[in-house]
């Protein structure tokens, strides 16, 4: 079998949500997706339904269940071939939950509706708070590792880039992935990454909860290569397992927004209240092109300023951010030990997120359920020419990072359809030579 064939729902059951009763829905899906992204802590998934009725107590399953929200549901769904494995959400720690019912149409003899579900720690993430107090000395990986288990109490696999910098707060009784996600713009990866940059992504994948350093992520080795496929191949062809089925590149860089974020410079003016100072002009200058950032393409060569001016677009700061510098405020004791250290971490990961959206790419591919949301792939595109050749182009072609996948199901075929992203054009970055 191809991995754009159909796939076989192997188990598909939905119990109600006091757990009393359940039903089999595997014989009625006529279309399933699940979807993962680094810019989301939870995974979500859609089902389209259709029941004939009479499937709990001669009811159908809207009404016999009844279907309200809260129900769990465990999915499988088998592998199309040797190499693609499928997806499995047969354990309850793995369950999907039911958040709402939509597009409901009952007849006399038949029902459809459509499932929208995600993890449980999507609904625990809204029933609980962060009110603890981490000092100074806890490392941000560390307290992120905390409030997952002891907060969240996910059970799930715990994937931590450690972190060099300590960090101390307060929750102040916001959401878990509210706080998080504030952590991870403030992380700065372990001491042994010398050349490392501050930025971090906090997302979920069917494996595990993710703590990454986005400089960890671009060094990480291609999961797979895809080519596309010219017109002229056979059909054969064009169904291979490895062939790119549709692409378009949906954004070629958004200068003015980089500008307006302070992504290439930026310059930060912390009051110290100790002596009542401000922090001079180069001590808080940010230049991207200073910062050795690990890339999926060629270092990014930045326009001048204007064609008089020796300077480019990351010698000037386009963003001024002023702040008070904060000097132990959670610290045990008496101290005046900054909290962090905010000019090495801020601007580094507001420059390394910005970036990393240079390029975006929308692709669709056949159906690989060994990928992942935060891997990198490897894509070849023909050159554009009026002589073909059978040249890659040097500037498209190259590493991707997949920002968000959402892999297809239903009885005509299954897919995969990826959101791909990069901070730099070309072939050869740091993954490849």
């Amino acid at each position: 079998m191809a991995a754009i064939d159909a796939s076989i729902y192997e188990e598909f059951n939905i119990e109600s949500a006091d757990q009393s009763q359940s039903a089999d829905l595997k014989a009625g899906v006529i279309a399933f997706s699940y979807y993962e992204d680094v810019m989301s802590p939870v995974i979500t998934a859609t089902a389209q339904i259709v029941n004939t009725g009479n499937s709990i107590k001669g009811k159908s399953i809207y009404q016999g269940l009844p279907l309200r929200g809260g129900e769990r549901v465990s999915i499988k769904v088998r592998g199309n071939s040797r190499k693609n494995p499928g997806l499995d959400f047969t354990k309850k720690k793995d369950y999907f939950f039911v958040t709402s019912i939509d597009n409901v149409e009952s007849k006399s003899k038949t029902e459809s509706f459509t499932l929208q579900l995600t993890s449980r720690e999507a609904i625990s993430n809204e029933t609980t708070r962060v009110g603890k107090r981490y000092p100074s000395t806890s490392k941000i990986s560390d307290s992120v590792k905390d409030i997952l288990e002891k907060t969240l109490q996910t059970k799930k696999k715990l994937d931590i880039h450690e972190t060099q910098n300590p960090y101390g707060f307060i929750g102040n009784q916001r959401k878990p992935f509210t706080v998080i996600g504030w952590l991870a713009s403030k992380a700065v990866p372990d001491v042994s990454e010398k050349d490392g940059t501050a930025g971090y992504f906090f997302y979920q994948t069917r494996d595990s909860y993710n703590f990454h350093s986005v400089d960890k992520m671009m060094t990480k080795k291609p999961k797979a290569t895809y080519t596309w496929t010219e017109v002229a191949l056979s059909k054969q062809e064009k169904i291979g397992d490895y062939n790119i089925q549709r692409y378009q590149t949906t954004r070629n860089n958004n200068l003015l927004a980089k500008l307006r974020a302070g992504a290439y410079s930026s310059q930060r003016i912390f009051f110290d209240p100790l002596n009542f100072t401000f922090t001079g002009k180069e001590a808080g200058l940010f230049n991207s092109t200073d910062a050795k950032t690990k890339n999926l393409g060629k270092k990014l060569v930045l326009p001048k300023i204007n064609d008089e001016s020796d300077k480019h677009l990351g010698n000037l700061p386009s963003r001024i951010v002023t702040q008070v510098m904060d000097r132990g405020t959670l610290s045990i004791g008496v101290t005046i030990d900054e909290n962090a250290d905010p000019m090495k971490y801020q601007s580094q990961a507001l420059s390394r997120l910005n970036t990393l959206f240079t390029q975006v790419l929308d692709m669709n591919i056949p159906s690989n359920t060994n990928l992942r949301a935060g891997d990198i792939i490897k894509c070849q595109f023909p050159q554009t020419a009026v002589n073909a050749t059978n040249e890659f182009d040097t500037d498209l072609s190259g590493l991707y990072m997949i920002k968000s996948l959402r892999h297809f199901f239903n009885p005509d075929g299954s897919w995969t359809q990826m959101n791909l992203v990069r901070d730099t054009y070309g072939q050869h970055g740091t993954n490849t030579k």
